[in-house]
């Protein structure tokens, strides 16, 4: 398994249990979420875990489509993943659906960060493109929101940084840890596991400190409930919206899926003149 796939917290662990789930069928599968958050990496771990994983797995770089190179790699029957499917030329995108509505082996998955509906409702993604991949959707979590896989994600991310470097792998001090755990990380594992691999070089011993993070201190995020009470029904679904909106970088898709709502729903009440200046700036695309 690769180091990106540790799944100590449990947004981790459903998105780890739905790719075992349906790694053994023949099904598209759409992986979404932030940059950074190891959607390829799942996207291969499903791969491996299949009847196919003897057979080739093909990147195709969305933005650069070669429809050639796509033709040739839905014959080989393997796996065929369409990197950040959001980028897709419009004028590429009806032989695209074509292709992949012919007669093929190979298993397909798209990887998005974008809101591929919102996409869709402003025209530059068609609608049926994005059903025919919309069939078995993975949402991956950002790095915020598995705090607790921090630690296990750096003891393995030291150790493949010290191979990297051709020395011994390093470990944090409990300062170190605490400085990891409280940040954001908008480039989620990725970055994270940047800041290691410079942290180890820059370590003079085999413990790293904090100072060698070249990370500033943040303070524990506070509650976003309000202290004065009472609330009433209308501010505590503005404060769920909030939230959920937060807990997704802003996506509506996933975050009227948190909500338990249609997209519709949501953007019904993000459209509402009554909704507060906070909620429309956390929402705006």
């Amino acid at each position: 398994m690769n180091v990106e796939l540790v799944a100590t917290s449990l947004s981790m662990r459903h998105a780890l249990s739905a790719a075992l789930d349906v790694a053994s069928t023949p099904t598209t599968v759409l992986l979404t979420g932030e940059t950074g958050t190891g959607k390829e990496v799942l996207a291969r771990f499903i791969h491996q875990n299949s009847q196919r994983s003897a057979l080739p797995f093909t990147v195709i770089a969305s933005a650069s489509i070669d429809l050639e190179q796509v033709e040739a790699a839905l014959r080989h029957g393997g796996t065929v993943l369409f990197d950040e499917i959001g980028s897709i030329p419009m004028e590429t995108q009806g032989r695209l659906l074509s292709l992949l509505e012919g007669a093929h082996p190979s298993r397909v998955i798209a990887t998005s960060h974008r809101d591929l509906q919102d996409l869709v409702g402003r025209g530059q993604l068609r609608s049926d493109l994005y059903y025919r991949l919309d069939v078995f959707p993975i949402v991956v979590p950002s790095l915020r929101d598995r705090k607790e896989d921090i630690a296990p994600l750096a003891d393995l991310l030291l150790q493949r940084a010290g191979k990297n470097l051709g020395r011994q792998a390093s470990r944090l001090t409990a300062e170190a840890l605490g400085l990891l755990e409280s940040q954001r990380w908008p480039g989620n594992v990725r970055e994270l596991a940047n800041v290691l691999e410079r942290a180890s070089i820059r370590s003079r011993g085999p413990m790293i400190e904090g100072g060698e993070l070249g990370l500033i201190a943040r303070p524990v995020d506070a509650s976003f409930f309000p202290t004065h009470l009472p609330l009433n029904l209308d501010q505590l679904e503005r404060l769920a919206i909030v939230e959920a909106l937060r807990r997704t970088a802003g996506n509506r898709t996933h975050a009227a899926r948190l909500l338990n709502i249609g997209l519709r729903t949501l953007r019904q009440k993000l459209n509402t003149e009554s909704q507060p200046t906070e909620l429309l700036e956390v929402a705006a695309p």
